[in-house]
């Protein structure tokens, strides 16, 4: 997937004013509008502009776009930065439907910007409920493991004064439930967007995603670690401590584990009902032979066991 420059097919700086992006978008469009134009790409260029149109004149999609987009070219290789849109606040409702793979990876899918069905969204009332906002926290693995409560730091785009994008922050106290997995949201009542006309405010949705963890990876409930075990331990069995996210526990290594081998810990994944387990994959660290003695002592082995862990991929 190829990165896009919206700013190179508008022809406009990465300074430029909204009113400055919607002259230049207006100009493109009736030269390339397929009805008029005599272009032989007229359809697709048309299509481009609408496009990044779609993103630079909107202020949240234009600041979520620009917090990497200059590090990038047009045409190179693009994957979207792992948790982008974290820590930003969104409205919802913001979809495009018909554009690249490029948009729809950044404003698609399951995004923030894709949440729809807004209360209160398009009503004429006089009276009606403000617009829910939606963002994706990181949190720790400790943290949904314990629970409890935490200070989170959003941002939000808004055109200034100027018509230029500038981020808001604001800081909100959560409350983690504990066990809560990737994927799942808390809801704040009231912290969306201000009603209309005395209306209620709208809610503020927190989609949780987990911070990268030195030892451990949740899938579901569910906790994945790797267990370096020496050759004798993995051949003659032993009994090791190994780190869960409750605190310390013995596993039993079985006698002639093998690398790979996954074993499981009842219940020490995340809490919930049911609650998640915690494996550990056995990983075979051979010392090495740094000495005389070292390696006399590997030459012996191999003498003894007279071992080919390689004979049934090479017989014929």
């Amino acid at each position: 997937m190829q990165f896009k420059d919206y700013y190179q097919v508008l022809g406009v700086s990465r300074d430029a004013g909204q009113d400055d992006i919607k002259r230049a978008y207006r100009k493109l469009a009736r030269k390339y509008h397929p009805d008029v134009s005599k272009e032989t790409d007229a359809e697709a260029r048309f299509k481009e502009l609408g496009e990044a149109y779609e993103v630079l004149k909107d202020p949240e999609k234009r600041a979520a776009y620009d917090q990497f987009g200059g590090q990038w070219q047009a045409g190179q290789e693009f994957r979207p930065p792992p948790d982008w849109d974290a820590g930003f606040e969104f409205r919802g409702g913001l979809g495009g439907a018909g554009f690249s793979d490029f948009f729809e990876s950044l404003f698609g899918g399951a995004g923030p910007f894709a949440a729809a069905g807004q209360p209160g969204a398009g009503r004429s009332e006089l009276r009606a409920k403000g617009e829910d906002h939606h963002a994706k926290i990181l949190i720790s693995l400790e943290d949904a493991y314990r629970g409890g409560s935490r200070s989170v730091r959003l941002q939000m785009p808004e055109l200034d004064t100027h018509g230029q994008v500038a981020l808001t922050q604001r800081t909100l106290n959560v409350s983690i439930p504990k066990g809560i997995v990737a994927g799942q949201q808390i809801r704040l009542t009231g912290q969306g967007a201000p009603g209309l006309g005395g209306g209620p405010a709208g809610d503020l949705y927190l989609e949780i995603e987990f911070q990268p963890h030195r030892r451990f990876r949740a899938e579901g409930r569910d906790i994945y670690a790797i267990l370096p075990v020496t050759p004798w331990e993995a051949a003659l069995g032993a009994r090791i401590p190994v780190l869960t996210l409750g605190g310390a526990v013995e596993v039993s290594v079985p006698a002639g584990a093998q690398s790979g081998q996954k074993l499981r810990l009842k219940g020490r994944g995340l809490p919930g009902q049911p609650g998640g387990d915690h494996y550990v994959e056995l990983r075979m660290v051979t010392p090495p032979a740094k000495d005389a003695g070292a390696r006399e002592l590997y030459q012996r082995m191999a003498e003894q066991f007279r071992f080919d862990p390689r004979r049934e991929t090479t017989a014929s």
